[in-house]
Formats: structure tokens, sequence, C-alpha cells
């Protein structure tokens, strides 16, 4: 191996070596129990790690829940302030979380109080 392509090895090594290259993730919420009353989900998001980025996958039944993403404020109040903003019931859902904390909620009256709320930070 002449000098010209050690020299490439070696770089090409390097480059992998300090590479930064992070692979999104996928996280089902709830995991196989879905979006739904019987899973706390701050016990469910406690010690995962969310990344700018990552996917949140919503499952559940169709026509009984949706889900919302949303600012703090109607996080905290439960209050979906425009009709319009309630998303189709459709089954399933996915977001991709920005960097900091991203909020979701069931826009269903009453479920975001019984609990059907979640809160993740994204590095």
């Amino acid at each position: 191996m002449g000098r010209y392509s050690l020299g490439l090895v070696v770089l090409g090594l390097l480059a992998l070596a300090f590479s930064t290259t992070v692979m999104a993730e996928t996280h089902v919420v709830g995991d196989s129990k879905g979006w739904d009353y019987s899973v706390s989900f701050d016990s469910w998001a406690d010690g995962k790690v969310f990344a700018t980025g990552d996917t949140l996958v919503f499952n559940y039944k169709p026509g009984a829940h949706n889900v919302l993403a949303v600012d703090a404020a109607t996080y905290r109040s439960c209050k979906v302030s425009s009709p319009d903003s309630v998303a189709a019931a459709t089954g399933t859902a996915s977001f991709l979380l920005k960097k900091g904390a991203n909020y979701f909620i069931c826009g269903v009256a009453g479920h975001c109080a019984a609990g059907m709320k979640l809160r993740v930070v994204a590095n």
C-alpha cells in the first residue's frame, strides 16, 4: 500500500472515529398499551432519552381519543383554544420532536384532565 493510500485510510478512520452523526429514534408512546388511560405517561417517559428529530408515535382507539401537539399553557390548562385545532381521531399520529419541551394532550373533553397528557424534553 502506498503512502497516499495509507493516508486516505487513516483520514477515513479518523473521520469515522470523530463522527457525531446520530440516528433519530422512533418512540411508541405507552409502548404496547398505546395512548390510553391505563398508562401513566410521566412514568412511561421517565428514564427515556429524547433527541431533536426523534419521532413520537401515538396509537389509540379511533373515535375514542386523539392527540394534539400544544403549547405549555394549553398543556397546563387542558383547554383547547380552538375547535379547529382538534385533530381527527384516526387511531395513529406521529410527531417530530423539536429541541426543548414538547407537549401533547388528548383533545377529547375531560381526557387531558384525567391524565392523557405528555411532556417530553428533546436534547
